[in-house]
């Protein structure tokens, strides 16, 4: 801002909002002082660098205040996490199907881990058809992010909401 701006020549907005054309800067710095205000570099990737004449303490509030609602309407996806063992009965996991689905329904995505234990894990590769089931039973809703994939003692498959 002011002094601080190099360029030989800038684009210049008024006040209002109006184009005042391109300038020197001593011109351009000449207009910010006859109007009580601060010259701001605002564009400095253009060619000409463009200028605004504008009070630097309520373009800075702006600024923040912009970004600050930006951030309101920003919004975040949760992963929400589901276990399960291998030898779930059906109408636990129906149960726990419904909780998915209403994750999903939220907008969260869904990380349906299934753990093992014990004898449990000499047949991991038998029990990814409940997981498979699982999917097949959000098919209306969900779509399958990442395949059920083995981590250590256990099984884990991610399902977001489809679009």
């Amino acid at each position: 801002m002011n002094e601080q701006i190099r360029d030989k020549e800038v684009r210049v907005i008024g006040l209002s909002g109006e184009q005042l054309g391109v300038m020197s800067i001593q011109d351009a710095r000449k207009v910010a002082e006859e109007a009580g205000v601060d010259l701001v570099k605002i564009a400095p990737n253009a060619k000409p660098p463009v200028c605004r004449v504008v009070d630097y303490g309520k373009y800075k509030y702006e600024q923040l205040r912009k970004a600050k609602e930006a951030r309101k309407k920003q919004k975040t996806v949760e992963i929400k996490e589901i276990r399960i063992s291998p030898n779930i009965d059906t109408n636990d996991l129906n149960t726990k199907i419904n909780a998915a689905r209403k994750f999903l329904e939220k907008g969260n995505r869904v990380k349906v881990t299934m753990r093992f234990r014990g004898r449990e894990m000499a047949h991991m590769g038998a029990s990814v058809h409940v997981l498979i089931d699982f999917a097949k039973e959000l098919e209306d809703c969900a779509v399958v992010e990442k395949q059920p994939k083995a981590e250590g003692r256990s099984m884990v498959m991610f399902l977001a909401e489809k679009k």
